[in-house]
Protein backbone atom coordinates (compact mmCIF):
# COMPACT_ATOMS: atom_id res chain seq x y z
CA UNK A 1 0.00 0.00 0.00
CA UNK A 2 1.39 3.05 -0.86
CA UNK A 3 1.75 5.98 1.66
CA UNK A 4 -0.98 8.23 -0.87
CA UNK A 5 -3.89 5.15 -0.35
CA UNK A 6 -3.01 5.02 3.66
CA UNK A 7 -3.91 8.73 3.99
CA UNK A 8 -6.91 8.43 1.78
CA UNK A 9 -8.39 5.67 3.83
CA UNK A 10 -7.72 7.46 7.03
CA UNK A 11 -9.37 10.42 5.92
CA UNK A 12 -11.83 9.13 3.88
CA UNK A 13 -13.17 7.01 6.70
CA UNK A 14 -13.83 8.70 9.66
CA UNK A 15 -14.51 6.69 12.85
CA UNK A 16 -17.76 6.29 14.54
CA UNK A 17 -18.00 7.19 18.00
CA UNK A 18 -17.58 4.07 19.93
CA UNK A 19 -15.30 2.82 17.23
CA UNK A 20 -12.17 1.77 19.79
CA UNK A 21 -14.46 0.81 22.74
CA UNK A 22 -15.91 -2.28 20.58
CA UNK A 23 -13.23 -4.88 19.98
CA UNK A 24 -12.16 -3.98 23.50
CA UNK A 25 -15.66 -5.53 24.60
CA UNK A 26 -16.18 -8.67 22.38
CA UNK A 27 -15.25 -12.29 23.36
CA UNK A 28 -15.04 -15.31 21.62
CA UNK A 29 -17.43 -16.61 23.16
CA UNK A 30 -20.95 -17.41 22.26
CA UNK A 31 -24.49 -17.14 24.16
CA UNK A 32 -26.55 -18.58 21.44
CA UNK A 33 -30.23 -17.29 21.64
CA UNK A 34 -31.67 -17.95 18.06
CA UNK A 35 -34.21 -20.75 18.28
CA UNK A 36 -34.11 -22.98 15.07
CA UNK A 37 -37.10 -23.21 13.60
CA UNK A 38 -37.01 -25.32 10.22
CA UNK A 39 -34.41 -25.65 7.35
CA UNK A 40 -35.28 -25.60 3.68
CA UNK A 41 -33.44 -27.98 1.10
CA UNK A 42 -32.96 -27.40 -2.68
CA UNK A 43 -34.66 -30.29 -3.85
CA UNK A 44 -38.01 -28.86 -2.14
CA UNK A 45 -38.29 -25.91 -4.47
CA UNK A 46 -39.52 -26.09 -7.95
CA UNK A 47 -38.39 -23.24 -9.86
CA UNK A 48 -41.40 -22.99 -12.10
CA UNK A 49 -39.34 -20.37 -14.78
CA UNK A 50 -35.83 -22.12 -15.80
CA UNK A 51 -35.36 -25.32 -16.98
CA UNK A 52 -33.89 -26.72 -14.08
CA UNK A 53 -36.46 -27.37 -11.63
CA UNK A 54 -33.80 -28.06 -8.60
CA UNK A 55 -30.96 -25.91 -8.15
CA UNK A 56 -28.13 -27.43 -6.60
CA UNK A 57 -27.87 -25.05 -3.72
CA UNK A 58 -30.11 -22.55 -1.96
CA UNK A 59 -28.90 -20.32 0.73
CA UNK A 60 -28.15 -16.65 1.79
CA UNK A 61 -31.87 -16.03 1.88
CA UNK A 62 -33.59 -12.41 2.36
CA UNK A 63 -36.83 -11.94 3.70
CA UNK A 64 -40.32 -9.53 3.59
CA UNK A 65 -43.30 -10.62 5.51
CA UNK A 66 -46.97 -9.20 3.69
CA UNK A 67 -50.05 -10.42 4.40
CA UNK A 68 -49.11 -13.40 5.81
CA UNK A 69 -46.55 -14.87 3.83
CA UNK A 70 -42.96 -14.97 3.92
CA UNK A 71 -41.43 -13.95 0.73
CA UNK A 72 -37.53 -15.78 0.71
CA UNK A 73 -35.34 -13.83 -1.89
CA UNK A 74 -32.45 -16.56 -2.00
CA UNK A 75 -29.45 -17.29 -3.63
CA UNK A 76 -29.40 -20.13 -6.13
CA UNK A 77 -26.68 -21.89 -7.78
CA UNK A 78 -27.38 -24.73 -10.59
CA UNK A 79 -23.85 -25.38 -11.35
CA UNK A 80 -20.62 -25.02 -9.39
CA UNK A 81 -18.24 -24.67 -12.46
CA UNK A 82 -18.12 -20.69 -12.45
CA UNK A 83 -20.30 -21.03 -9.10
CA UNK A 84 -22.23 -18.36 -10.96
CA UNK A 85 -25.54 -17.23 -8.56
CA UNK A 86 -29.15 -15.85 -9.26
CA UNK A 87 -32.29 -15.29 -7.07
CA UNK A 88 -35.18 -16.82 -6.73
CA UNK A 89 -38.62 -15.34 -4.88
CA UNK A 90 -40.03 -18.45 -3.07
CA UNK A 91 -43.61 -17.58 -0.98
CA UNK A 92 -44.09 -19.27 2.28
CA UNK A 93 -47.55 -18.92 4.11
CA UNK A 94 -46.30 -17.84 7.50
CA UNK A 95 -48.75 -20.50 9.46
CA UNK A 96 -46.18 -23.02 7.63
CA UNK A 97 -43.23 -21.80 9.49
CA UNK A 98 -44.74 -21.19 12.75
CA UNK A 99 -46.27 -24.98 12.70
CA UNK A 100 -43.35 -26.55 11.36
CA UNK A 101 -44.76 -27.55 8.11
CA UNK A 102 -41.92 -25.84 6.74
CA UNK A 103 -39.54 -28.84 7.11
CA UNK A 104 -42.12 -30.86 5.19
CA UNK A 105 -43.68 -29.37 2.70
CA UNK A 106 -42.74 -28.41 -1.15
CA UNK A 107 -42.45 -24.66 -2.40
CA UNK A 108 -42.73 -23.11 -5.99
CA UNK A 109 -40.04 -20.67 -6.70
CA UNK A 110 -39.62 -18.51 -9.50
CA UNK A 111 -36.29 -16.29 -10.66
CA UNK A 112 -36.19 -13.20 -10.31
CA UNK A 113 -32.89 -11.37 -10.25
CA UNK A 114 -29.93 -12.89 -12.45
CA UNK A 115 -26.78 -12.03 -14.29
CA UNK A 116 -27.40 -9.26 -16.97
CA UNK A 117 -25.27 -6.15 -16.94
CA UNK A 118 -21.40 -5.84 -16.48
CA UNK A 119 -22.07 -5.00 -12.91
CA UNK A 120 -23.10 -8.73 -12.13
CA UNK A 121 -22.24 -10.73 -15.34
CA UNK A 122 -20.23 -13.56 -13.15
CA UNK A 123 -23.12 -13.43 -10.56
CA UNK A 124 -26.31 -12.02 -8.31
CA UNK A 125 -25.19 -12.75 -5.11
CA UNK A 126 -26.64 -12.40 -1.42
CA UNK A 127 -29.21 -10.21 -1.54
CA UNK A 128 -30.74 -7.39 0.90
CA UNK A 129 -34.72 -6.88 0.91
CA UNK A 130 -36.03 -3.81 2.70
CA UNK A 131 -39.11 -1.71 2.79
CA UNK A 132 -38.22 2.08 2.42
CA UNK A 133 -41.85 3.88 2.27
CA UNK A 134 -44.29 2.12 0.45
CA UNK A 135 -41.44 0.63 -1.57
CA UNK A 136 -39.52 -2.85 -1.47
CA UNK A 137 -35.98 -2.68 -2.97
CA UNK A 138 -33.28 -5.08 -2.98
CA UNK A 139 -29.63 -4.44 -2.55
CA UNK A 140 -27.39 -7.52 -3.88
CA UNK A 141 -23.58 -8.44 -4.76
CA UNK A 142 -23.21 -8.11 -8.55
CA UNK A 143 -19.75 -10.11 -9.30
CA UNK A 144 -18.47 -7.91 -12.23
CA UNK A 145 -17.34 -8.11 -15.36
CA UNK A 146 -13.78 -7.75 -13.55
CA UNK A 147 -14.38 -10.58 -11.26
CA UNK A 148 -12.75 -13.14 -13.19
CA UNK A 149 -9.76 -11.28 -14.80
CA UNK A 150 -6.79 -11.75 -13.99
CA UNK A 151 -5.01 -7.87 -14.90
CA UNK A 152 -7.82 -6.36 -13.05
CA UNK A 153 -8.00 -6.50 -9.14
CA UNK A 154 -10.47 -3.24 -8.76
CA UNK A 155 -13.89 -3.50 -8.51
CA UNK A 156 -14.30 -7.31 -8.60
CA UNK A 157 -17.85 -7.19 -7.10
CA UNK A 158 -20.25 -4.28 -6.19
CA UNK A 159 -23.16 -3.64 -4.42
CA UNK A 160 -26.27 -2.97 -6.84
CA UNK A 161 -29.79 -2.45 -6.00
CA UNK A 162 -33.00 -2.95 -7.89
CA UNK A 163 -36.76 -2.22 -6.90
CA UNK A 164 -39.90 -4.44 -7.21
CA UNK A 165 -42.28 -3.12 -9.06
CA UNK A 166 -45.90 -5.16 -9.56
CA UNK A 167 -47.24 -6.73 -6.95
CA UNK A 168 -46.81 -10.86 -6.12
CA UNK A 169 -46.79 -13.31 -9.10
CA UNK A 170 -46.90 -10.28 -11.58
CA UNK A 171 -43.61 -8.44 -9.55
CA UNK A 172 -40.75 -8.28 -11.47
CA UNK A 173 -37.18 -6.11 -9.99
CA UNK A 174 -36.05 -3.67 -12.14
CA UNK A 175 -32.19 -2.71 -11.61
CA UNK A 176 -32.06 0.96 -10.85
CA UNK A 177 -28.16 1.79 -8.84
CA UNK A 178 -25.23 0.16 -8.82
CA UNK A 179 -22.75 2.02 -5.70
CA UNK A 180 -19.64 3.24 -5.64
CA UNK A 181 -16.64 4.36 -3.21
CA UNK A 182 -15.71 8.24 -4.59
CA UNK A 183 -13.58 8.81 -7.32
CA UNK A 184 -9.98 9.13 -5.30
CA UNK A 185 -10.53 5.64 -4.21
CA UNK A 186 -12.36 3.68 -6.92
CA UNK A 187 -8.87 2.30 -8.09
CA UNK A 188 -8.07 1.42 -4.36
CA UNK A 189 -11.13 -0.86 -3.77
CA UNK A 190 -11.28 -4.62 -4.78
CA UNK A 191 -14.60 -5.74 -3.75
CA UNK A 192 -17.78 -4.17 -1.92
CA UNK A 193 -20.68 -6.58 -0.11
CA UNK A 194 -23.21 -6.81 2.85
CA UNK A 195 -24.65 -3.69 1.44
CA UNK A 196 -28.09 -2.09 1.95
CA UNK A 197 -30.22 1.44 2.20
CA UNK A 198 -31.89 2.08 4.99
CA UNK A 199 -33.87 5.32 5.85
CA UNK A 200 -33.55 6.80 8.96
CA UNK A 201 -34.60 10.49 10.27
CA UNK A 202 -35.66 11.31 6.56
CA UNK A 203 -32.10 10.08 5.40
CA UNK A 204 -30.97 7.77 3.11
CA UNK A 205 -27.62 5.76 4.39
CA UNK A 206 -25.89 3.32 2.64
CA UNK A 207 -24.34 0.22 4.77
CA UNK A 208 -21.90 -1.33 3.43
CA UNK A 209 -18.08 -3.20 3.54
CA UNK A 210 -15.51 -2.22 0.86
CA UNK A 211 -12.72 -4.46 0.68
CA UNK A 212 -9.49 -2.41 -0.08
CA UNK A 213 -6.14 -2.92 -1.73
CA UNK A 214 -4.39 -2.74 1.89
CA UNK A 215 -5.95 -6.23 2.51
CA UNK A 216 -8.41 -4.39 5.24
CA UNK A 217 -12.69 -4.85 5.58
CA UNK A 218 -13.81 -1.27 6.05
CA UNK A 219 -17.36 -2.02 8.15
CA UNK A 220 -19.31 1.39 6.70
CA UNK A 221 -21.90 3.66 6.79
CA UNK A 222 -21.91 6.44 3.91
CA UNK A 223 -24.60 8.32 2.16
CA UNK A 224 -25.70 8.99 -1.66
CA UNK A 225 -23.53 11.65 -3.43
CA UNK A 226 -23.00 12.26 -7.06
CA UNK A 227 -25.14 10.79 -9.60
CA UNK A 228 -24.04 9.94 -13.37
CA UNK A 229 -25.96 7.42 -16.25
CA UNK A 230 -24.22 3.89 -16.64
CA UNK A 231 -24.81 1.08 -18.43
CA UNK A 232 -28.21 -0.87 -19.05
CA UNK A 233 -30.00 2.14 -17.93
CA UNK A 234 -29.02 1.58 -14.37
CA UNK A 235 -27.88 4.79 -12.40
CA UNK A 236 -24.24 4.63 -11.41
CA UNK A 237 -24.35 6.44 -7.36
CA UNK A 238 -21.55 7.84 -5.51
CA UNK A 239 -21.55 6.90 -1.69
CA UNK A 240 -19.47 9.98 0.34
CA UNK A 241 -19.16 11.03 3.88
CA UNK A 242 -18.53 7.17 4.92
CA UNK A 243 -18.16 6.26 8.59
CA UNK A 244 -15.69 3.26 9.72
CA UNK A 245 -17.96 1.66 12.10
CA UNK A 246 -15.97 -0.51 14.10
CA UNK A 247 -12.63 -3.47 13.49
CA UNK A 248 -12.49 -7.45 14.21
CA UNK A 249 -11.09 -7.57 18.18
CA UNK A 250 -7.70 -10.01 17.73
CA UNK A 251 -9.70 -13.45 17.48
CA UNK A 252 -11.60 -12.39 13.68
CA UNK A 253 -10.39 -11.83 10.33
CA UNK A 254 -13.36 -9.97 9.56
CA UNK A 255 -16.79 -8.58 10.22
CA UNK A 256 -19.74 -7.48 7.74
CA UNK A 257 -23.49 -6.30 8.07
CA UNK A 258 -25.80 -9.40 8.18
CA UNK A 259 -29.49 -8.49 7.75
CA UNK A 260 -31.04 -4.62 7.55
CA UNK A 261 -31.41 -3.70 11.12
CA UNK A 262 -34.55 -3.20 13.15
CA UNK A 263 -35.92 0.21 14.23
CA UNK A 264 -35.67 1.21 17.80
CA UNK A 265 -36.38 4.42 17.63
CA UNK A 266 -36.62 7.82 15.17
CA UNK A 267 -32.84 7.51 15.34
CA UNK A 268 -31.57 4.32 16.44
CA UNK A 269 -31.62 0.56 15.04
CA UNK A 270 -30.24 -2.79 15.98
CA UNK A 271 -28.09 -3.66 13.43
CA UNK A 272 -26.81 -7.72 12.66
CA UNK A 273 -23.88 -8.22 11.65
CA UNK A 274 -21.13 -11.46 11.11
CA UNK A 275 -17.80 -12.27 12.26
CA UNK A 276 -15.22 -14.63 10.70
CA UNK A 277 -13.03 -16.06 13.08
CA UNK A 278 -9.03 -16.66 12.46
CA UNK A 279 -9.44 -20.24 13.52
CA UNK A 280 -11.73 -22.09 11.09
CA UNK A 281 -13.27 -19.41 9.73
CA UNK A 282 -16.80 -19.99 11.04
CA UNK A 283 -19.21 -17.24 10.53
CA UNK A 284 -20.95 -16.48 13.63
CA UNK A 285 -23.52 -13.67 14.36
CA UNK A 286 -23.72 -10.68 17.09
CA UNK A 287 -25.36 -7.16 17.39
CA UNK A 288 -25.01 -3.24 17.65
CA UNK A 289 -27.09 -0.28 18.54
CA UNK A 290 -26.99 1.90 16.61
CA UNK A 291 -27.30 6.40 16.89
CA UNK A 292 -27.36 8.51 13.94
CA UNK A 293 -27.13 12.15 15.31
CA UNK A 294 -26.25 14.75 13.13
CA UNK A 295 -23.52 13.81 11.04
CA UNK A 296 -21.95 10.73 12.97
CA UNK A 297 -23.12 7.28 13.91
CA UNK A 298 -22.40 6.34 17.38
CA UNK A 299 -22.00 3.21 18.85
CA UNK A 300 -24.14 2.85 21.79
CA UNK A 301 -24.05 -1.26 22.55
CA UNK A 302 -22.21 -4.36 20.65
CA UNK A 303 -23.47 -8.01 22.50
CA UNK A 304 -20.05 -8.72 23.77
CA UNK A 305 -21.26 -12.30 22.83
CA UNK A 306 -21.97 -13.69 19.53
CA UNK A 307 -25.41 -14.14 20.04
CA UNK A 308 -25.44 -17.15 17.03
CA UNK A 309 -22.77 -19.89 16.06
CA UNK A 310 -23.34 -23.25 13.71
CA UNK A 311 -24.32 -25.63 15.62
CA UNK A 312 -26.86 -27.95 13.40
CA UNK A 313 -25.28 -30.58 11.14
CA UNK A 314 -26.99 -28.70 8.09
CA UNK A 315 -24.65 -25.30 9.24
CA UNK A 316 -21.74 -26.88 10.25
CA UNK A 317 -21.53 -29.34 7.11
CA UNK A 318 -22.25 -27.87 3.60
CA UNK A 319 -20.63 -26.55 0.51
CA UNK A 320 -18.83 -23.84 3.25
CA UNK A 321 -18.28 -25.42 6.64
CA UNK A 322 -19.13 -23.76 9.67
CA UNK A 323 -21.61 -21.25 8.19
CA UNK A 324 -24.28 -19.45 9.73
CA UNK A 325 -24.87 -16.26 6.94
CA UNK A 326 -28.67 -14.57 8.12
CA UNK A 327 -29.56 -12.02 4.96
CA UNK A 328 -32.81 -11.49 6.51
CA UNK A 329 -35.13 -10.23 9.93
CA UNK A 330 -38.46 -9.54 10.29
CA UNK A 331 -39.56 -8.08 13.95
CA UNK A 332 -42.70 -10.01 14.47
CA UNK A 333 -44.45 -9.20 18.13
CA UNK A 334 -42.11 -10.31 20.57
CA UNK A 335 -39.82 -11.77 18.26
CA UNK A 336 -37.29 -11.82 15.73
CA UNK A 337 -37.40 -14.22 12.48
CA UNK A 338 -34.29 -15.01 10.58
CA UNK A 339 -33.57 -16.44 7.28
CA UNK A 340 -29.93 -17.70 7.12
CA UNK A 341 -27.98 -19.36 4.72
CA UNK A 342 -26.94 -22.65 6.24
CA UNK A 343 -23.54 -24.15 5.06
CA UNK A 344 -23.72 -22.38 2.07
CA UNK A 345 -26.29 -25.00 0.74
CA UNK A 346 -29.51 -24.79 2.78
CA UNK A 347 -31.82 -22.62 3.85
CA UNK A 348 -32.47 -21.87 7.55
CA UNK A 349 -34.76 -20.50 9.91
CA UNK A 350 -34.62 -18.96 13.23
CA UNK A 351 -36.24 -16.94 16.44
CA UNK A 352 -35.21 -14.87 19.17
CA UNK A 353 -37.29 -12.94 21.49
CA UNK A 354 -36.38 -9.18 21.27
CA UNK A 355 -36.02 -9.04 24.80
CA UNK A 356 -33.11 -11.54 25.19
CA UNK A 357 -31.71 -9.50 22.09
CA UNK A 358 -31.69 -6.17 24.62
CA UNK A 359 -30.28 -8.12 27.67
CA UNK A 360 -27.58 -9.38 25.59
CA UNK A 361 -26.41 -6.06 24.21
CA UNK A 362 -26.89 -4.35 27.34
CA UNK A 363 -23.73 -6.31 28.55
CA UNK A 364 -21.98 -4.47 26.68
CA UNK A 365 -23.51 -1.13 26.15
CA UNK A 366 -20.61 2.08 25.72
CA UNK A 367 -23.46 5.02 25.81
Amino acid sequence: MTLRSEYLYQHMFRKAEGFEEVPRLRKMKTNDIVHRIGVLSPNRIFIHNYPISNPSALFNPSLVIDEGTAYLYARIIVGYYMYVSAIVEIPIPLEDIESGNLNLNYYPARLVVYPSTRYDLWGTEDPRTYKLGDKIYMTYTGRTINYFNPSIRIERTLPVTAIMEGRNDASHWRKIYVHHLPEELRSNMVSNKDAFLWEINGKRYFFHRPHMSDEKFYLAIGSEGNKWKGSDGITEIEIIDNIEVMRPPVFEDKVGWSTPPINIGSNKIIAFLHGVDKDVKAYRLFAVELEFRRDNVIVNAVTPNYIMEPKQPYEIFGDRPYTVFPCGAWKIDDHILLTYGAGDYMVGFGKMLFDDLLSELDKGRIF
